[in-house]
């Protein structure tokens, strides 16, 4: 079973087995959020459905999300209900992959273990690594989405595996050493310099400053455990690995921070999942620059 990470040779090993597998992709892009699944018709890998971020793992319905911000989750029982429709079963090994630096699959890799699914894992490299593998490609719409021949899986919600944390414990939690916030933006947006998406600039306060792509290396890979756990370390430092709760802009490229601490053997950690977005547009609550 996979968990963090998985290779383009270990995800050909499994197409090859047999084993029960599902592989999605989740190519977005926040400025033109059509373009993703025009990436995905025009090429991706075999066999691979699609997972949009704002159609599948996102909701702004009042009644079936589980916080605000831009991108909402959608309750537990909503998402499973989706991943039942594209035949996820309980025994399936799932892989997700982008062609965004693993950025927006990651949601999905998060979602899954927030639902129980422990086994599901990132393509390390993305799309990028399957083509320069020369992995088999595909256009259009996958197969596994012929409504003809598809039939429901039989997945069911297990316990959360990740833990999501909300406004009010973040506020009430504020500069107490039992929560140590990490903001997974860039650092002109941290710093309030600039900021495209939401009203207000800055960031929340005491909040420190790891943007999502520093764990990867240069060849677009993640690093090394080793790499991972000492950069870490001097972010933290004295605070606990364990006190930390990941966000960003709207609790999406938070999850690269928590699958590099995972990878790095730090545990699991929180998601504050309504992030900067939520944050800022809520009444009385603090906001800074530096």
């Amino acid at each position: 079973m996979f968990t963090t990470l998985i290779s383009v040779a270990q995800l050909q090993a499994l197409q090859t087995n047999n084993t029960p597998l599902a592989v999605f992709d989740c190519t977005f892009d926040l400025m033109n959020p059509s373009k993703g699944k025009a990436q995905y018709l025009e090429q991706h890998i075999a066999g691979a459905q699609h997972a949009d971020l704002d159609q599948h793992l996102a909701t702004h319905d009042a009644h079936k999300r589980v916080n605000a911000g831009r991108h909402p989750l959608p309750k537990r029982e909503v998402f499973a209900a989706w991943l039942q429709s594209v035949g996820l079963n309980q025994d399936t090994q799932v892989v997700v992959y982008d062609r965004n630096g693993m950025n927006h699959c990651g949601r999905l890799w998060w979602m899954l273990k927030w639902c129980g699914h422990d086994a599901v894992a990132v393509l390390d490299g993305g799309l990028q690594a399957w083509l320069a593998a020369n992995g088999a490609l595909a256009s259009g719409n996958s197969t596994a989405l012929d409504k003809a021949t598809h039939q429901p899986g039989n997945f069911v919600l297990g316990e959360p595996l990740l833990q999501l944390v909300d406004t009010a414990t973040v506020s009430m939690q504020l500069h107490k050493d039992t929560q140590t916030l990490i903001d997974a933006r860039s650092a002109p947006r941290y710093r309030g310099e600039v900021e495209p998406f939401d009203p207000v600039a800055g960031h929340i306060p005491g909040a420190l400053n790891r943007p999502f792509n520093t764990n990867l290396n240069a060849q677009g890979f993640f690093k090394s455990a080793d790499e991972l756990r000492a950069e870490f370390a001097d972010l933290l430092g004295n605070a606990n690995p364990q006190t930390v709760v990941h966000h960003c802009g709207s609790g999406v490229s938070a999850v690269p921070n928590i699958l590099a601490m995972q990878i790095a053997g730090l545990g699991g950690t929180g998601l504050y999942a309504g992030s900067w977005s939520e944050w800022c547009n809520t009444p009385e609550l603090p906001c800074e620059k530096s």
